[in-house]
Parts: structure tokens; sequence; C-alpha cells
């Protein structure tokens, strides 16, 4: 796929768009929802940043004088490299030891995440995203956090508008066909709470209640001692490996609640060191995945906008 932005061009030259102060301004005002674009296609929030940083010098060195519409013309380039890098991130993310989950960021400050509807941020949804090949994934997230037009869409994937619905359907029934409708925050937060406990106190008989029949426990941890290089899939093999897990884990660990992706989250801790964030993904069935993430490095980026 090409990376340029013809079709956006114009002929007439925007008042003060030579300046370089007023090409700031206008990258600054549009830059969380470039940066939600590549996040969701990316799944990484210091990937995201790359692309920021690259979208950014190409506007310096772009002839801004002739470009009508400066929103669509950043949002097409953020798109555009966001898919070139997500199609060489496959391929580095085959040698990952272990699960690969999306990076955890904070969306407090801004819960739709620069989106006009604050889909696919879950990280289950975007878990599932990374399933999609990349131009999928940046056509689904542009419709449906965005609100993008598909004509739109079309120009800005260089690809033919009736092309641009497939790959959004396709998108659509790959997600839904693997994840059911999520509980309420006040439920998801009961059951959350009720997990936690269970799997403290290794409460075999609570876990069995609250997971369902196919169940499955991703721990990312890239070789990190202690994080499970498989998934552990099955209401049996999860609640017991939980169960199990106890009396290693949880003993002298700290709780705090956190907002991740827009959702609840617990960070773990250990002598006011983080060592796990947890997510889980809640069905009206009951606790369909839970996501631990151990890497150091996503936990630490974690850790540091929590106190931003």
């Amino acid at each position: 796929m090409r990376d340029g932005t013809d079709s956006l061009g114009g002929t007439g030259a925007l008042t003060g768009m030579d300046s370089l102060d007023e090409a700031t301004k206008v990258f600054m005002a549009v830059r969380p929802q470039l940066f939600g674009i590549a996040y969701r296609v990316l799944g990484s929030a210091v990937e995201a940043e790359d692309i920021l940083q690259e979208a950014w010098l190409r506007w310096q060195h772009t002839d801004r004088g002739v470009v009508l519409e400066p929103k669509a013309f950043l949002a097409t380039v953020t798109a555009r490299l966001a898919i070139n890098l997500a199609q060489s991130a496959r391929v580095r993310r085959e040698s990952y030891i272990g699960p690969w989950l999306p990076e955890p960021i904070d969306t407090r400050a801004d819960p739709q995440l620069g989106a006009e509807r604050a889909e696919a941020l879950d990280l289950a949804v975007l878990f599932l995203l990374e399933r999609l090949n990349p131009v999928e994934r940046a056509a689904y997230v542009l419709r449906e956090a965005f609100d993008y037009p598909y004509r739109q869409i079309a120009d800005m994937l260089e690809t033919s508008e009736t092309n641009t619905r497939q790959l959004v359907s396709r998108a659509r029934k790959r997600v839904s066909s693997q994840r059911r409708k999520p509980v309420d925050a006040t439920e998801h937060r009961r059951l959350m709470e009720v997990f936690l406990t269970a799997a403290q106190t290794g409460d075999l008989a609570v876990l069995e209640d609250i997971l369902t029949e196919d169940v499955i426990s991703y721990t990312d941890g890239n070789g990190l001692r202690g994080a499970s290089r498989i998934p552990v899939d099955g209401l049996v093999h999860v609640s017991r490996y939980l169960a199990a897990f106890s009396p290693r884990f949880w003993p002298h660990k700290e709780i705090e609640w956190v907002e991740a992706n827009g959702g609840p989250a617990a960070l773990v801790s250990d002598g006011g060191t983080a060592v796990v964030l947890l997510t889980l993904d809640i069905s009206e069935r009951g606790i369909e995945r839970a996501m631990w993430v151990m890497n150091p490095e996503k936990l630490a980026r974690y850790v540091a906008s929590l106190g931003t």
C-alpha cells in the first residue's frame, strides 16, 4: 500500500498554513484522534507514538498550502503508516515468547481516545482485531470508532467503496462471532471483585461458578519467569490453574483499582512495584477471558501514565 496522499491535495493555499507555528497548532488539535487511530490499529502505545512522530515529520515537509483538509490528510497519513507498521509488527510478534496482549493505556483523560465512539478500545476487542489483517483492522477502526464515511475510508485505504464495505462487514462478523455482549460496568466490577477474592483464596467452587465453560486465560510476559507461555483454556483447567497459583503468587500483594482502555482493571503490586495488570472480558454467561499483562515494559509505561 502506498502512503502518499494525492487525493487530499488541492490548488488553493490555506491562510496561514505556510507557517510552522500554524502547522504545529493544526497537528496538536488532531493529535488525540491520530493517536487513537494508530493505537487501535497497532495495539501498542509506543508504536502509535512512533507513527505520530513520522506523521509530524511528513506534515512539516508537506506543501501545506495545497492541502484542502488538513485533518483528513493527517488521518490518512497516520492510517497508512499504521497499516505498514502493523504488517511488519505481525512478523516481529511471531518471535514473542508466549501470548501477546495489546498494551494497556490509561483512558481517564480521554475515555474515547480521540474517537467519535469508544469502539475498538477494550483490550479484549483489540486482542481480537489482532487476528484480522491490518487493512481490515484499519477499515473497522475508521468506521466503528471514528465514524468516517465509507467513501472517505476507501480513499484513505486506496480501495473501492464496495471493497471498504466488505472489509468492515467481515471485521464486524469476526469480532462479533468471537465475543459476546459484555455486561454493564457495575456488574463487571462486581464480578472482578468476586474473581480476585476467589483467585487470592484459591476458592475452586467460586471460580467454577463465575468462569464460562470455554474461558481462556492469557498471560503476556514475553518470557518473564512465572508467566505462562501458553494460554490456559477451559473451565476445569483455568479454575485449577488459578487455585494452584494462589499460594505462590498472591501473598503480600497489593491491589489497586485502576482504569485501562475504558474499563475497570486491577493493578497488582509487590512492595510498591507493579507486577501485573489484570483485565477481564465478562459477558452475561460469566468471565470469558482473563488477560494478565506482566511484560515489565508494558507495565512500566502504563504505571507512568497513571502519574500524569
